[in-house]
């Protein structure tokens, strides 16, 4: 049984049709898919004026992307190091944007910008970010700390007592020690008289007794003359 010329006809005109939205269906698909492309990186001043590399994602097909900020060094071995990480996980056709903290911000410092994007994207975008002035100012730790560090440092020396301070207390005990110590002529104390002698000898000859002393032995001296002259004048009578 034959086909008709007009069925032929629509047959060709359905499969031409389904093949042009097969096409259609794969360009919208592979326009939608997540590339290296949709991304993109600049080194701009943040609201607070501080440095950051700003990482635009215009994906529409939304799918979650990790950007990795590397700062580029000037050596043969290890010549990068990581700095920053951040996760955009609504990307959309509009575009969202991340801010890469550098931690660094001078003129001709280099930036590599890695994206990773589940198994679509595993790419740096390009070109590299390259830092052209010094308008803005470093935000990272590394500022942060040497301010907090040059603050500290100015402040320490006023915060440290002085060296002449404790000298003056030091010296007042030692000489009040020096003073105490050395004996005083009012107090009889171990120092020579004129006449060389010691303390002991002042004290024993020098005594408020002294004089009692003197008389008792004088009257007992002449008790004792008295005494002796009336025994001879006895003998004497005696022997007449």
């Amino acid at each position: 049984m034959s086909r008709s010329p007009r069925a032929a006809r629509a047959a060709r005109v359905m499969g031409t049709l389904a093949a042009s939205a097969a096409l259609a269906i794969g360009a919208a698909h592979t326009a939608l898919a997540c590339s290296i492309a949709d991304f993109s990186a600049a080194a701009v001043c943040d609201a607070d004026g501080h440095g950051v590399i700003q990482v635009t994602d215009k994906d529409a097909s939304g799918t979650p992307a990790t950007v990795s900020l590397y700062l580029q060094l000037n050596q043969p071995i290890n010549n990068q190091r990581l700095v920053d990480t951040q996760k955009i996980e609504h990307p959309t056709a509009q575009g969202v944007t991340v801010d890469l903290n550098p931690q660094t911000w001078h003129a001709g410092v280099t930036f590599r910008v890695h994206v990773e994007a589940g198994d679509l994207v595993d790419d740096d975008i390009q070109p590299l970010v390259v830092i052209q002035d010094e308008t803005c100012a470093a935000a990272g730790p590394s500022s942060s700390g040497s301010s907090s560090a040059s603050s500290e440092a100015s402040a320490s020396p006023s915060d440290r007592p002085s060296t002449s301070s404790p000298s003056s207390p030091s010296s007042s005990p030692s000489s009040s020690a020096s003073s105490s110590a050395r004996p005083s002529p009012a107090q009889g104390g171990g120092a020579p008289s004129a006449a060389g002698g010691g303390t002991a000898l002042a004290e024993t000859g020098g005594s408020s007794r002294t004089p009692v002393i003197g008389g008792v032995a004088a009257a007992l001296v002449l008790a004792g003359g008295g005494i002796v002259l009336g025994l001879r004048r006895r003998t004497a009578t005696r022997s007449h």
